[in-house]
Order: C-alpha cells, then structure tokens, then sequence
C-alpha cells in the first residue's frame, strides 16, 4: 500500500491496502504476541500520547504497541487541564511544540475536525485517536479486522448497530470503512434523538449498503451476525434530564442471547455501562474483549507503518 504520513480519516484506507497491508502485519503481531520478539523496529522512536478527553483503550494499546515495537512514549491525559491549552495555546502551536520533541503523536481531542488541523502543520505524523463526535479511524480498523477474525469474512454480513448513533463516532467511522466491503445488510436501532446523521450515511454510489432503520432490538436481533452495542454518552448532552430519557433504551441480557444466531457475535467500542450485562461475558458469542485486544496489534502495525524508514 501507499506509505502512510497521518491517519485523519477512515476514508484513507482502500479495502486492498488493509487485507494486504494492515490487516497481514496484525496477523503476524498477534501470532507472537505473549512470547516476544527480538525484533524493535522502532528502536529510538518517541511517541507523544496527547488526550484532551478520558481514554483507557486507546491510550494504553497505542502506548504498549509503541513500547512493544522498541519505542518510548511521553504522555498527557487532560491536556486541556495540564498542559498549554490552558493559558490560551492553539492546537496547532502546541502540535508544533510537541512534533519538535517526538516521532510520533497520538491525538484525542474533543472538537471535529481538530486532528486534520494538527496533521496540517505537524512536523511529524499524527493519529486521530478521536475527535468529539466526529471519526474514530484506529478504532473502525480494529472493529473490521475483529469482524474478518472472528467471522471469517467481511463481505456479505448483516450488522447491527444498536444505542448512540448520532455521538458515537465509532460508529460513524465503522459505517464509512463498511462502505468498501459489499452485500452489507446494515441495521440501524437507536432512539429517535441518537438516529445516525445523514452525513455519516455512505453515498448510494459508492455503496450497495442495504440499511434498514428499526426501534426495537428484538426485531433484528435473530438476524445479525454482529450486533455492535454502544453506550449511550452521557457527556455529549446538554442536561442530565435529557441523559436520563434515552440512557436505559437497550439492554443485552441472557434472554437477548437466547435469540441470537449460534455463529453471531456481540461486539462493543468500550467502556459500557448498563448496555450489556455480565452474564453475557461468558458466552463465546461476547466477542468485546477480544476486540479491545486486537486494538493493540492494529496499533502495532499502524505505527511500523507510518514510522518505517
């Protein structure tokens, strides 16, 4: 594939370029994964992990991915708090700054569209590792390799995405990567004020995606071969009343199992709330885990990519 300079937007990546580029080298990352390797292809990088926002996920596997390849890594969690940001610093001065002192930078921040300003004036390439409501790129890459890994296939799936799809930029990211597979029958369930927006809804042209809209889980439910549950984002609301008339709509529980596909599987971005209970952890269809750890080999691969010489 194209060498890679920054990672902005699901829309770099051709469906080619992930089946032999990145999804072959988190393959091979994955098989040696426990046992270690000689091999630090990334020996005397620095990566610069800046979060605006609260991440657990994808600071920590880009930050083990960097240091598993042989690199290091300098960090800030509540940048806005804790660092420049504070008296006043534009992002793109502050991207400047850091891009001097590191190889890398990883960028979470809360407003759309700040990770491509970053990329614009960086000495060095940068990650979007989300920006507000807007993409979520890393996290579509590993959710489509979690699909192709567990299932088999990419191509020809029904799919369900169930709770916040107007904040949810996993979401929003996943449905645009989804557009360069074919024969995707994509349901769409989520109460009437978190219905995806238009502008996340792939062109027609560019995609034979089926999408059918519905409100109650149980209808689709017998269908899927991914159900794809999200959390309903208290932050992205203006007031705890209008959090509170949306947050419980669904629940995945030992009675939903029982009405899933035996090959199906429950996948979720992380973290959950009240969405899926633990009794489903257990079962072999709870495929969130195991997604969460492919986010590390993604990552991996991501980041020999954009780095190598």
């Amino acid at each position: 594939m194209s060498k890679l300079n920054h990672i902005i937007s699901i829309d770099q990546f051709l469906k080619q370029d992930l089946l032999d580029g990145v999804f072959n080298l988190a393959d091979k990352f994955a098989k040696t994964d426990r046992k270690g390797s000689s091999s630090k292809p990334l020996k005397d990088k620095i990566l610069a992990s800046v979060f605006y926002e609260p991440s657990t996920r994808t600071r920590f596997s880009f930050e083990s991915a960097m240091l598993r390849l042989g690199g290091s890594v300098i960090s800030t969690e509540s940048a806005g708090h804790f660092s420049s940001a504070i008296k006043g610093e534009t992002i793109e001065d502050t991207i400047r700054i850091i891009g001097g002192y590191t190889d890398i930078i990883v960028l979470r921040h809360p407003e759309i569209g700040t990770a491509k300003r970053a990329a614009s004036v960086s000495p060095v390439p940068v990650i979007n590792a989300g920006d507000g409501a807007g993409e979520h790129p890393t996290q579509a890459l590993l959710d489509l390799y979690t699909i192709k890994k567990e299932l088999g296939n990419i191509n020809d799936l029904t799919i369900a995405m169930v709770g916040d799809l107007r904040y949810g930029r996993t979401i929003h990211s996943l449905i645009r990567l989804l557009s360069i597979t074919r024969g995707i029958t994509l349901y769409l369930v989520a109460p009437k004020p978190l219905g995806l927006p238009m502008e996340y809804r792939p062109p027609p042209a560019l995609s034979d995606m089926h999408i059918i809209e519905k409100e109650k889980l149980e209808d689709v439910v017998p269908y899927v071969d991914v159900l794809y549950v999200t959390r309903i984002q208290k932050e992205r609301f203006s007031s705890a009343h209008l959090y509170r008339k949306v947050a419980n709509s669904f629940m995945i529980d030992g009675e939903m199992l029982g009405k899933m596909q035996e090959h199906a599987i429950i996948m979720h971005p992380l973290p959950r709330v009240h969405e899926i209970t633990s009794a489903v952890d257990d079962d072999p269809r709870a495929a969130y885990f195991r997604q969460a750890r492919n986010g590390l080999y993604i990552r991996m691969a991501l980041l020999q990519m954009l780095l190598e010489e």
